[in-house]
Parts: C-alpha cells; structure tokens; sequence
C-alpha cells in the first residue's frame, strides 16, 4: 500500500525533505522494497497536488503493473510510470488537479513519447478506460493541430517580416515580440471563439485573420513584399490607425471592407484560401472576439502580458496543453521523428540555372487547403436550385415534389445552422450555412446525375414516388453534407495516417437529421456511381462510411432493419433466415441503384412480370394498393444486399485477424466463419446495439476453446488493436445486458456462450455442422485502377492516376510530391511551367516518330540493350551520344529517354519481325 497522503501541507514538506528520502513513518514491512520509490512517488503526487484517492489507487495500479510480465521495463522508467497510472486514475475519478503540460513537465517526458508510453502500459483491457481513452483522443488531436498551426504560423511569419529590420524601428518590436504577440492572440481567440478547438481549417482561417490584424498595426518596414505595399496603401487611406474600440461596429465592418481587405487577400492568396470564408470569419468570429476582449495597443501591439494572462486562465481551466510553449521549442512539445519526416517544406533548388517547377509544400495545412478549394471550383459552376433539367423531372411526375423538396432543404438548412453552431461555436453559425450552401449544390447536382442513369437504365420518366420520397432526400443531401464536412473536417494527425474522428466527423450528420444509418446506406453506392468528381480518398471515407454503419450504426436498437427482418421472417414462414447462406458463394452484382432500395420491397420479377415495367417508380400509391392484398410480404432487396455486404465484410476481418493469429491452423477457419455466420443469420439479436466484431472475436475464442487451441482473449485483443479502423471500445465496453457495460470476456461467458452453447459444443463432436460456404470476394465497385493504362496510338504514353504522398489527404485531389525521377512527369491540372517546355515535349515526340520510322527501314539489328544508365553526365552510355554544353538538364534527359525509347522500339520491332518469320516457318 502507499503511503497515506498528508493532511497538511507542512506535513508533506517534512516528508519531502526527510534525510532519507522516505516519509515520516516507516513503510509498512511488507513493502520493504518499494521505500525509495515511494519517496518518488510521494514527492511527484505533492507536485501535482494529487488527492489521497488518486494517489492510493494510482500506486495500487502501479503494483499491478509491475507485478505484471514485462516488470523490469517498468522499473527503468519508474518516474514515467507513476506518471501514467496518476493521470490515468485522475481521469477516472473525475479528480485532475494539474494541468497535462504540467504532467509532462513533471515526468520529463514528451507529449508523443508519453502516449506511445500509455500505448504500452495498456497491455490489459481493464488498464486504461474508455473514459481515459477519450481523453487522450482529445488530447492528441488538438496537440496534431497546434503543432501543424505552429509550423505553419512560423513558416509564414518568416515570409511576412524582415529578419533584420531597420534601424528606426525601435526595439520592442523585435521579431521574437511580435511572433509571441501573435500566436499568444491566436490562442487566445482559438480558445474563445471555437468549441471544438481541433477544427484544423476554422482554425487555421482564424490565424488568418490575426496575422492580419497585426500585419495592418506593423510598420511598414518590417515588412516584406507584398505586405509592405498593402499596408502603406491601407495607412494612407487611414483606417488602419482609427482607434477601433469607440467606432460603431457597422462603421468598422463597412470601412473595412472598403480599404482593409488588401492584406487578408493577399494572404488567402498565398495559402489557398477561399476569401468569402475567411472574411466571414473576420467579421463573425475574430472582430467580436477584439470588442469582447478590449485589447489595448501599445505601440501598435497590444501588451503581451494582458494577452498571456488570460490566456493563462484559459490554459488552467481546460487542464490540457500550454501552447504557449511552441515559441520556446520546448522539448515536452516536440514531435517524434516519423511526425517531423512528413512535414515536407518546399523543395529548394539544386541549382540556380535550373528552371524547375517548385511543388508547393504538402502540410497539413496546406492539404486541407487544396482540397477545398478543389470542391469549391468543382461546385462554383452548380446552382443552389433545381436547374431546368431537375425541373422538367419534377413536371414529369403524377405528385409534383418542388415544393416539398425546397421546403425541406429550407427546413434543414436551419436544423444545420444550429447544431453546427453548437458543435463548433455560436460565432461560426454563417460559416455552416456557408457549407451547407455547397452541400446542397452537391445534393442537386447529384440528384439529376441519379434520374438521368435512372431514365437511361428503365426508359421512363415519371419518378413520382422516388422523388416524393421524403427518406430518399434526406438521406442523399446528408451524403452530400457528408462529403463536404470530411472535405473540411481534416485532422492534422502525422503519425499513423489514421484518420481521428472529430465532433463533426460521421455520424454527426444522421444525428442532426434524425436519419437512420440504415436508411443512409442505401444511397451511398449510387452516390459514388454517379458522381465522377470524388476522388479516391472521398470515396474510400464514403465506403468507410458504409462499412460502420454495416458493424454496428445500423444495429441499434431503433433501427429499421430488425422490423425487416421480422417482415422478411414473415414473407417466407421462415423464423431465422433473413439470407441464406447459400448465396455466400454467388458474386454480388453491383447493378442495383438508390431507387432499388428506397423503393424496396419489390416483387420477385416472375411475379411483377405481368404487371407495367414501371410501376415502381411511376405510381405513388402501387405500394400501398400492393399491400393492402391479402399477400405475403415482398421480397426486400435492400435487407438482402445489406445481409450480402455484411457478410462480406464480416469474413474480410475474420480472414485479417485469422491470418495473424492462427496461420498455423488452416483447418480452422472455416469452422469459425460458419460460427461467424450462423450468428448473424440466426442468432441476429446478438448484433443489437453490439458490434460486428465482437461477435467476431467470440467466434474465434469460441471455437479455438473446444478444438483445443490456445488462444487467449488477451492475444486476441491484442492482435485486434493493430487492424486498421478499430476501436478499443469495441472490446472494453461491450452491452452485457440493459444499461449495463463490460468486457468482451464477461460478454462471451454471459451472454455469447449462454446463447450459441449447444451450437458450439457441435464443432467438438464427429459430426460438426455444415460449413458455410466462403463468401465471393469481389473487386470493390468503388476502387479504380493504380496501375499506368497505355493511351492507343500514344507513342508509349501512360497515364497514372495522381497519387497524394500523404495518407491524411482527403476529398478532391491536391498537388503531390514529386521525387527528382517524377520531376520531369506532367500532372495535368498543375502547373508545369512555361510553355516551351511543352513544345520541347512535342518535339522530341515528333522526333522520335521519325527516328522510329525511318529505323524501321533499315535492316541492321540495334545494339544490345544490357540495362539502361541515366546517370553519366553528359553521355548516354549506349549510343555515346554527346549533349551539347548550353543544353539544360531538362533537355538533356529528355534527349537520353527518347534515345533509349527508340532503341527498345527498333529491338521491339526486330524481336516482331524474327517472331513473324518463325511462325511462317
């Protein structure tokens, strides 16, 4: 046991400072060993002033850990240790008392080093808590998000103002004073304004406008070009000097934006930013922000010591991360190494007489950047109305839905305002109508996408029930909203690509829509089909989309897909197949469409034969009429695609966690997927508020169990914790029964084994059940070639699709890094340069052509080609042809690939002709 805090402070100061390191009273005997340690320990709870019930049960949790395999590394990090277990406790108890840089600063240690540590010290389920793992969450996304601010902040200061100013420029106005001016401000207002302070594009939008303000305040010369002609020209036109605090704020807004905006244009600009956005950040966010504040100028800055101060109390109050320390480089903030390899800077010239095209820098920053301003220009050209071909399907139909249609889009908008204003910040509610506005725009856009395919596919016009259909809209403009909050809501995480959920992150959407997860898959493939803008890394975040709401969101007990479960039980007097298992082995034919689905259930088509081809989009009321006849329930084509993409995505994890696991014991994989599969086929009300791998899991421990195989739920986990897209949720915190949480092992021997005893005990005998048979595995219908595709009669030309270099980059394609092979490639839609470079291009091209065909004709066999040498300087090794001295390096090498091109043609050419004539042979 520890020793019992002090109840003084005097009393903890005579611990503190006893000669031999111990407390005042002798340790309890049968804890000899752990005397120097506890003086650690008490002497590192007294600094964070840690109650007597966080320090108890944070030393009983380091005994544990100790005590546990592996001890030995603890003890050489004991102080690291003993830091972990109080912040872990502290958290559980809702009883933290320091702040976490204060942690960190206690314990010398860094902030990824101590969440790698916690990482570690998690070896057990029950060491660390959902609750502590939230927490953490949190914590890493908003140290992802300072640090990418910093870097950028710091970076774009450089570029703002001169290192070595002027010799009028008095002395306070040193570039350590205004860098500390301004980020301490920007902390500030971030603190202030954003309730979600891991929004990295709001964030950075802010920072914006602080570098604007003070950039408006500085001399001019300070500064660098072009910010120093802004601002002379915004000084002469007088409104930078007006005092702001005694002016109406419409007199400011409006003299602003007459004169000021030079600098926040210039600045936008320079990163690709959109200016609306920012603007509307300025003048909803950040000028409120100075009026509430009342920050004083003193010398055209405000007083850095009124800003620290309150941001200081700021800093306490949320017990978190002093960013303050980025401007010292502290070491408790630095990042790891693999963070600092991928925080690419611009590439510099290797030579100045080199004329090479200078990729922009891919920070984090800069990604989320691009990537909106890649939406925006995508859905600067579509309207936030029905266009006149939306309208003419609208006339076409027996109801016609334009009315419902824009009333509910006005309906939700609002819906949306609000709750995005209460997720982020009351001052941010225009710049969620500002997305909503582009979501809706996507929304329609995607919507005549879908009845042109339609109209092509069954040949009519009439989409009366489909578009009258109030879940199908909701559900397609969510998909829309979806694709532009994961456009803006990107997280700066560097380290493992994983993409760390935030407040606006799925299913953020179906809860301010009230729209259930069921009802929201069914759009989403047809939404993928039909629009081509989506980019790769959109697509798979819309099929992540759709794989969560297949593991558990649609699972939930208010789901409607156990009533069609029930319904489909019903149609065939079934009592537990909602799919048979002998369509496993069928492939899945991805030839359904969004109306299939929210139009379903159908007739089978030998019953529907007889009747019009269209019915089940053209009549608004065949449905009900269908129904009201004393028939069986219709076939439901959305369970029965649901259930066949379920257990696809079901063996595709068992078959991953399997192979790491029980490789050596190939004989058991099917005998778990049959116990997999009958689960959710049969024993489906298992799945209810649970998650699909957890069911998994228990499969696995369950069969291992009887074929006497030993396989811990400890290895399990273990191994389960590095598949990509888990959670430690999933097995920490499993519905045991009503309101009440546990483990995956107390799940399995409560509930998983009580339920399926009698059906795993059969995998024991002689005579085990059937197997199921394995799923098809199909190629997915959203992925797209990587591999080059020859373009017919293009000279061996190739097109690759762009590749980002960063596994966080999401949404609409950005600027990629390019490696000195790959800087001589054309991206369209990038800049390249000057045009002469393209002629260059064309005219080695049309060289080459006639090289080639004039080799043709010439009967002497080419040279051997034994491996191909670009690195001879001036020289290519198989022709030894010579490069003329003025020639650039880019001519040069284009010189060298088109010779060695022609070459491998002639040899292509003389390897056809010898193929040719043996034929004839």
């Amino acid at each position: 046991m520890p020793p019992k805090p002090p109840r003084r402070p005097g009393a903890a100061r005579s611990q503190r400072c006893s000669p031999d390191g111990g407390s005042g009273s002798a340790p309890p005997p049968r804890s000899p060993r752990l005397g120097v340690g506890e003086a650690g320990f008490v002497a590192l709870c007294d600094a964070l002033k840690v109650p007597g019930s966080v320090r108890e049960k944070a030393w009983k949790t380091y005994e544990g850990l100790a005590a546990a395999e592996g001890a030995p590394a603890y003890d050489k990090k004991k102080k690291e240790t003993w830091g972990v277990c109080i912040f872990i406790v502290a958290i559980d108890l809702d009883e933290v008392t320091f702040t976490f840089t204060e942690l960190l600063k206690s314990i010398s240690i860094s902030v990824c080093t101590f969440f790698q540590f916690l990482k570690e010290v998690d070896v057990n389920m029950d060491t660390v808590s959902t609750k502590v793992d939230s927490t953490v969450s949190r914590l890493k996304k908003k140290y992802d998000v300072l640090f990418a601010l910093y870097h950028k902040f710091e970076r774009t200061c450089g570029l703002i103002y001169l290192e070595q100013p002027s010799s009028e420029i008095s002395a306070e106005l040193s570039s350590v004073l205004v860098l500390k001016n301004y980020w301490i401000t920007f902390l500030l207002a971030k603190g202030k304004v954003l309730q979600m302070e891991d929004d990295l594009v709001i964030s950075f939008q802010l920072l914006l406008c602080v570098l604007d303000y003070f950039i408006k305040l500085s001399p001019p010369a300070m500064l660098k070009e072009p910010y120093k002609s802004a601002v002379t020209a915004v000084t002469v036109n007088g409104s930078t000097r007006t005092p702001r605090r005694g002016q109406n704020r419409s007199t400011r807004t409006s003299k602003q934006v007459d004169t000021d905006t030079k600098v926040i244009e210039i600045l936008c600009k320079e990163h690709d930013c959109n200016l609306d956005e920012v603007k509307n950040v300025y003048f909803t966010s950040f000028i409120p922000f100075l009026n509430s504040m009342g920050i004083v100028a003193s010398n055209g800055l405000p007083e850095v010591e009124v800003l620290s101060k309150e941001y200081n109390e700021l800093y306490l109050k949320n017990k978190d991360i002093d960013a303050r320390l980025f401007l010292d480089h502290d070491e408790t903030l630095q990042p790891d190494v693999i963070a600092c390899s991928q925080l690419e800077r611009t590439p510099r010239k290797n030579n100045p007489d080199e004329e090479i095209n200078v990729i922009l820098p891919q920070t984090p920053v800069r990604a989320a950047m691009n990537t909106i301003q890649q939406l925006i220009m995508i859905l600067n050209s579509a309207a936030d109305k029905p266009s006149d071909t939306l309208i003419a399907y609208f006339n076409n139909c027996t109801v016609n839905p334009k009315d419902s249609i824009l009333k509910r889009v006005e309906s939700l908008g609002h819906i949306f305002k609000k709750k995005f204003a209460e997720a982020v910040g009351q001052g941010c509610a225009e710049i969620g109508s500002q997305r909503y506005i582009l979501g809706v725009r996507l929304y329609y856009r995607v919507m005549e996408s879908m009845l042109k395919s339609e109209e092509e596919r069954l040949s009519v016009h009439n989409f009366s029930k489909l578009l009258n259909d109030n879940i199908f809209h909701t559900s397609l403009l969510a998909c829309a909203l979806e694709v532009v909050m994961s456009t803006y809501v990107r997280t700066a995480s560097q380290s493992d690509g994983s993409s760390a959920e935030t407040d606006l992150s799925f299913p953020w959407i179906l809860n301010v829509f009230d729209l259930k997860a069921f009802d929201f898959y069914k759009v989403i493939e047809s939404f993928i089909k039909v629009e081509p803008s989506l980019t790769r890394d959109m697509i798979k975040h819309l099929e992540r989309c759709e794989h969560r709401i297949m593991e558990s969101l649609a699972w939930q007990s208010d789901s409607p897909l156990f009533d069609l479960i029930k319904q489909s039980k019903e149609r065939e007097g079934q009592t537990d197949q909602p799919e048979p298992a002998s369509t496993l082995n069928v492939p899945l034919q991805h030839n359904h469409t969004a109306a299939d689905l929210y139009l379903s259930p159908v007739r089978s088509p030998k019953k529907k034969a007889s009747g019009h081809p269209h019915s089940a989009t053209s009549n608004p009321d065949a449905q009900p009429a269908a129904s009201s006849q004393s028939q069986k329930p219709q076939k439901s084509t959305s369970l029965s695609l649901f259930y066949k993409k379920v257990y696809l995505l079901a063996y595709n994890r068992l078959h991953t966690l399997f192979f790491r696991l029980l490789s050596e014991h190939p004989d058991l994989e099917p005998l778990i997927w049959t116990l997999f599969q009958h689960t959710l086929q049969n024993e489906y009300e298992l799945m209810r508020d649970r998650h699909l791998d957890q069911i998994m899991m228990c499969s696995m421990y369950g069969i291992c169990k009887v074929k006497n195989v030993d396989l811990r739920f400890k290895i399990i986990v273990s191994a389960y914790k590095e598949l990509p897209n888990t959670n430690q949720e999933t097995f920490k915190r499993v519905l045991i029964r009503e309101e009440q949480y546990d483990s995956i092992i107390v799940f399995y021997n409560l509930v998983f084994m009580q339920k399926l005893k009698t059906n795993i005990l059969q995998y024991a005998s002689n005579r085990p059940p059937t197997l199921s048979p394995i799923p098809h595995i199909p190629r997915s219908p959203y992925q797209f070639s990587t591999s080059p595709r020859r373009v017919p009669a293009g000279n061996n030309i190739y097109i690759s699709p762009l590749k980002s270099p960063y596994k966080f980059s999401d949404g609409f394609q950005s600027p990629t890094k390019m490696t000195p092979r790959s800087r001589i490639l054309v991206s369209i839609g990038e800049s390249f340069g000057t045009s002469e470079k393209f002629q260059k291009i064309n005219q080695m091209v049309c060289n080459s052509e006639r090289q080639l065909k004039r080799g043709a004709e010439v009967s002497d066999a080419p040279k051997p080609l034994k491996r191909l040498r670009f690195d001879i300087e001036g020289q290519d090794e198989a022709d030894g042809s010579k490069h003329l001295p003025q020639e650039s390096k880019f001519q040069q090498k284009l010189a060298e690939m088109t010779s060695t091109r022609t070459r491998m043609q002639k040899q292509k050419l003389n390897d056809g002709n010898d193929t040719s004539a043996s034929e004839e042979k």
